[in-house]
């Protein structure tokens, strides 16, 4: 299963509806960082909202995710965290400290402005 990747305006918008697992999880890291290359995009929001549990591989590769977008030029907004999966993140040593968090989709596209000073 692929995850959907829209494109708004310059940013790429990801709104995860599933419980992901490894194969989904690499397949989504090589179509996000395709599309980044693609479209030029500046900005990135990964929405979490329906994620309730997250294992050690698809926290790696969320990481990664972020660090090879960064890479790419695309700042990544992270929003919609559970609690579940925050506990998960920090229990599996990932922290994500240089990556903008916000409660939902709406405050994250502002986050994403802010961080990129539109």
């Amino acid at each position: 299963m692929r995850i959907p990747i829209l494109k708004l305006h310059n940013y790429l918008l990801i709104s995860i509806q599933t419980e992901i697992d490894d194969q989904t999880a690499i397949q989504f890291q090589e179509d996000l960082l395709d599309k980044i290359h693609k479209s030029g995009a500046s900005g990135v929001v990964i929405d979490l909202t329906s994620v309730d549990i997250i294992d050690s591989f698809i926290a790696k590769v969320l990481g990664d995710v972020v660090s090879m977008s960064d890479l790419m030029g695309a700042k990544v907004v992270l929003t919609g965290i559970q609690p579940a999966v925050a506990m998960t993140l920090i229990d599996l040593g990932i922290h994500l400290q240089n990556v903008p968090t916000a409660l939902d989709l709406e405050q994250g596209l502002l986050k994403l402005q802010q961080e990129l000073g539109v």
